[in-house]
């Protein structure tokens, strides 16, 4: 009471408003300088080949080297980075997207196609190479010990020679399917060749091995029903003995989508164009990009962008964390992104980029037309 009598006497009727709790001095206050300092900190990590980027590495870094006086709490770091937009506040993504699974339709015939490693007893490395068709679950498989573009490009050819041709071939973004991302649009020999046979690849989202899970789940099957059954010690060893594995599954296993039949069953009375030797000596050493089709099924950034090819594009920040499905038309030197929001939805094409090629793009032969 009795201050606010004192209050009352010295400031009159205004003493008795609420007074600010803001202290009079403020020790922690930064210098401009302090904070023009930690935003150059910043762009200077992001230069580097390696390291972190976030606020802590800042902190460490501001420290190490004695660059202010006073080094700034991670809070006020973090705040001052994004006030100068070098991070952006995170978005939570929606609980549930479409994503646009590629199509089985008997007019399109869709392969799937990845790798799955193992040690042998002696520590060498064994690389088992899956390809499945979608509408039979036929397999085709080859090991060898690295996964070089040549050993892609051998188990791909033999698969090809007995399954036959597909239409469509789902990968994953390994450097060995895509030939790398660090130099833009660069075409990688194996995706040249599935071009110059008339294939159009598929790549799924990076990181997302799920969405290969035609032969994500082969890969697990061959693990249990095979590796995991048996030690070995050489290359050749797994080679011959898993010949029996892909036997009992073609002729023995009944995947659950085929209804009861076996893959074998399931293939009977199915055409396919198969490719032939005398085709495979006419491919040239040195392949060219042919007239076709790439597919990349994307999930948009925070930011509004796709990643494709070792490039950024613009797909709208309206569809952050959606799923897009973007194709590089080689003939027409164009990239379009689709995006269907549901199931119900119309597939709407929402952007068109041109997308230069620095070389000629060839015809695609007349035999290689499905």
């Amino acid at each position: 009471m009795l201050k606010w009598r004192k209050r009352c006497a010295t400031f009159g009727w205004a003493g008795l408003q609420d007074q600010t709790r803001r202290p009079s001095k403020s020790p922690q206050q930064y210098k401009t300088r302090t904070r023009v300092i930690v935003l150059r900190v910043r762009q200077s990590l992001e230069k580097r080949a390696v390291g972190l980027l976030g606020a802590r590495e800042v902190q460490r870094e501001l420290a190490r080297h004695h660059l202010v006086p006073t080094v700034p709490g991670l809070t006020t770091i973090k705040r001052w980075l994004r006030q100068a937009g070098l991070v952006h506040s995170k978005v939570s993504p929606p609980s549930a997207v479409w994503y646009p699974e590629p199509s089985f339709a008997p007019s399109f015939v869709l392969h799937a196609m990845d790798w799955t490693a193992r040690y042998l007893e002696g520590g060498e490395k064994v690389f088992a190479f899956h390809t499945v068709e979608a509408q039979t679950r036929a397999l085709g498989q080859t090991l060898t010990t690295d996964k070089s573009t040549a050993s892609v490009r051998r188990h791909a050819v033999q698969v090809w020679q007995t399954l036959g041709l597909p239409k469509g071939l789902q990968l994953d973004n390994d450097s060995a399917f895509t030939g790398g991302e660090k130099t833009a649009r660069r075409f990688g020999e194996f995706v040249r060749l599935c071009l110059y046979l008339g294939i159009e690849p598929v790549f799924t989202p990076p990181g997302e091995p799920k969405r290969n899970w035609l032969v994500e789940g082969l890969n697990g099957l061959w693990a249990r029903g095979f590796w995991e059954r048996g030690r070995f010690h050489s290359v050749a060893e797994v080679e011959r003995k898993s010949r029996k594995f892909v036997q009992w599954y073609m002729s023995q296993y009944c995947p659950p989508a085929l209804s009861g039949l076996t893959p074998a069953q399931a293939r009977r009375g199915v055409k396919r164009q198969r490719l032939i030797v005398r085709q495979l000596r006419t491919v040239p050493a040195a392949l060219p990009i042919t007239a076709g089709r790439l597919h990349f099924i994307r999930q948009v950034s925070p930011e509004g962008t796709i990643r494709i090819l070792g490039e950024r594009w613009n797909a709208g920040k309206g569809l952050a964390y959606q799923y897009v499905w973007a194709t590089v038309v080689t003939h027409c030197r164009r990239l379009e992104i689709y995006h269907r929001r549901s199931e119900r939805a119309r597939t709407r094409l929402i952007k068109v980029h041109a997308y230069e090629i620095p070389e000629p793009v060839r015809r695609l032969r007349s035999e290689y037309k499905r």
